[in-house]
């Protein structure tokens, strides 16, 4: 789902909203100002019968149904690009390690402004002190690894830990999630009833 407009202001009515949108679009090119119009009857039926909110995720970020996000930028420590960029292409995708933090959907590492910052983003089940104590529990030593190649990071034993990550975070303004209320354990377990599924019609069709 998407978050609600930050400019939008709580308890207006769904005339109002649009009529807000339409003001806002009114110094837009002509192709946005057309667009808009052409999705309104569409966008007016969502918000009169919307189907999930956007809430909050817990002390940072926002979760849709029980899936929550975090968006975190960070600074690198010198020489923490090159190490994080060696760490990763040695990975190559396959961060077993973070599989053991049983609400972890997704991760994102993106270098950003010539290798002097990194854009994290992750999705997760769950409040967001959960969420971090499970990497603080589960896989600590991963987490530091990754970390330290960033500004100041005390890390995540250090009862600082929290408000250092808490700090960076920036909340989504918009977010859509297809699935919101399947967590990882309902996704592992419906796959493997898919799988299951499959072998058994396999087995009857041969």
């Amino acid at each position: 789902m998407t978050a609600p407009s930050p400019t939008a202001k709580p308890g207006l009515t769904v005339e109002e909203k649009v009529k807000q949108l339409r003001e806002l679009f009114a110094d837009a090119p002509e192709i946005g100002k057309q667009a808009l119009e052409n999705v309104i009857p569409e966008l007016d039926a969502h918000l009169r019968q919307p189907e999930y909110r956007v809430e909050s995720a817990g002390r940072a970020g926002v979760r849709v149904g029980k899936v929550s996000e975090l968006t975190i930028v960070f600074t690198f420590a010198p020489g923490g690009a090159k190490r994080l960029r060696a760490l990763l292409k040695l990975l190559e995708g396959n961060f077993e390690g973070a599989a053991k933090v049983g609400s972890l959907h997704d991760m994102r590492f993106v270098f950003l402004d010539n290798d002097t910052r990194l854009l994290f983003c992750t999705t997760f089940d769950g409040d967001w002190d959960t969420y971090i104590d499970d990497f603080a529990t589960k896989i600590p030593d991963y987490l530091d690894i990754l970390d330290c190649c960033f500004e100041d990071w005390p890390g995540i034993r250090s009862p600082g830990a929290k408000d250092y990550l808490a700090a960076r975070q920036i909340n989504a303004e918009g977010w859509y999630v297809a699935h919101p209320d399947l967590t990882v354990a309902q996704i592992s377990r419906l796959k493997k009833i898919g799988d299951a599924t499959e072998e058994f019609l396999d087995k009857i069709g041969d």
